[in-house]
């Protein structure tokens, strides 16, 4: 049975990320024609504002996610999809957090649960396997 590298598992979550980042970008625009909100204002209508914390929320955590998910992608061998995985957790995550938030503020918590435990995974990965990388290098 051939098995697909973790990184390519990880390129292929990375580009279902961006999309959905895309797909968030263009809410937002939606929103803001929708509402007739002209840039650069970021208020006016509760419905472009949920639509815009989504976005500004997503840029937070990708600044964490990307790296997390292609170090521990990296450095993490021992269950090669499991960082992969993660990410696709994440993504679910964001996606459900939007969603959720889209449709009521305080319905944002599940979506946001659920991808930040995703990044916990990552960090845990990371620290794993960079640390099992630093042993190796350094056994006598």
């Amino acid at each position: 049975m051939h098995l697909v590298p973790a990184t390519i598992l990880s390129a292929a979550v990375t580009i279902l990320a961006v999309l959905l980042y895309f797909y968030i970008l263009m809410l937002v625009g939606r929103m803001r024609s929708k509402h007739d909100i002209k840039a650069p204002a970021v208020t006016g209508n509760l419905e472009f504002e949920r639509a815009y914390r989504v976005q500004m929320n997503t840029i937070e955590n990708v600044v964490m996610f990307l790296p997390l998910l292609w170090i521990a992608t990296i450095y993490f061998h021992s269950i090669g999809w499991l960082a992969p995985l993660f990410g696709l957790v994440w993504i679910v995550g964001r996606f459900l957090y939007m969603t959720g938030y889209m449709a009521d503020a305080g319905k944002r918590s599940t979506g946001f649960l659920i991808s930040g435990l995703a990044l916990v995974g990552l960090l845990i990965l990371s620290i794993i396997g960079v640390v099992n990388a630093w042993l190796a290098v350094n056994a006598v």
